[in-house]
């Protein structure tokens, strides 16, 4: 290791064991965060060349920046951001941390849709979707901790992602494709021709977003809601589509398409949406 500081790194030998400094937290969460943007892109690094640049601007292990890297992908995954593969979340992080990530999201010049990645959500032709089997079960809420929940509040996913209109646009703009392209894949043209993106043509409002069909011939009206984040991203649903699911519960199925970054997954959720998902209100509307 160098004896001096190098590019405002730390002197001295091997700090492990001992808690990261801000110094060091900014200088490998913007490491992590600069990978992350280069693997959406598809752009290719190697990981192990990154983490000996990192320990040559601070005294850290190879093994201790890796589990680092970890810890950022646990912080990343609470606000429903993407995460480099590779580093699975690990949990138990300094609070620190969150800081940390925390001053890079809201560095003035950021991405102000929490690192928006438009380029990386570019579909050059329209891809079917795969359906899996059934949505994310109910689970244990991760420990957490008041730095964490504020930083979860200040930069909630769920309100970044209805705020990217493009994003949500290309999530619906694949589904109506996707809504096509299986319908003709069973020799329904006739259906298929018929589908319609009626977010687009009408307008919002109507309490969902493409009216299509299922085999049969029975509407499938579908509220689509897209994120890059995982599949347990928190969403909103407004007052009206939650009407609508309730008035043609028969029809209506809400598409969450996930990962849309990478691999645009999806799942479908059927009335009554309170089956499959908590909601709780966060805006009222006052009147006289």
């Amino acid at each position: 290791m160098p004896s001096s500081m190098v590019a405002g790194g730390m002197a001295g030998s091997d700090s492990r064991g001992s808690d990261w400094s801000d110094q060091e937290i900014d200088l490998i969460v913007a490491d992590y965060f600069a990978m992350l943007q280069m693997e959406l892109a598809g752009q290719t690094f190697v990981k192990s060349h990154r983490n000996m640049a990192l320990q040559q601007l601070i005294s850290r292990s190879h093994a201790s920046i890796e589990f680092k890297h970890g810890n950022i992908s646990a912080v990343l995954e609470r606000l429903g951001l993407p995460t480099i593969k590779g580093y699975r979340p690990r949990e138990n992080f300094q609070g620190a941390l969150i800081e940390g990530v925390g001053r890079y999201l809201g560095t003035p010049g950021r991405p102000e849709a929490l690192v928006a990645f438009s380029e990386a959500v570019a579909v050059e032709t329209p891809v079917m979707l795969p359906i899996v089997d059934a949505p994310p079960l109910s689970h244990v809420e991760k420990p957490s901790t008041r730095p964490l929940e504020r930083l979860v509040r200040k930069f909630d996913p769920a309100v970044r992602d209805a705020r990217n209109r493009s994003l949500g646009l290309r999530g619906e703009e694949r589904a109506f494709h996707a809504e096509r392209e299986r319908l003709s894949a069973v020799g329904r043209e006739d259906l298929a021709r018929k589908v319609r993106w009626v977010s687009q043509e009408d307008g919002d409002g109507a309490g969902y977003d493409i009216r299509s069909y299922a085999h049969d011939g029975q509407e499938r009206l579908l509220e689509v809601k897209t994120t890059l984040g995982h599949a347990r991203t928190p969403f909103y649903l407004s007052s009206n589509e939650l009407a609508f699911s309730q008035e043609r519960p028969e029809a209506f199925k809400l598409l969450r398409v996930y990962d849309f970054a990478r691999s645009a997954k999806a799942f479908e959720l059927e009335p009554p949406l309170t089956d499959h998902v908590a909601l709780l209100p966060t805006a009222y509307r006052a009147s006289f």
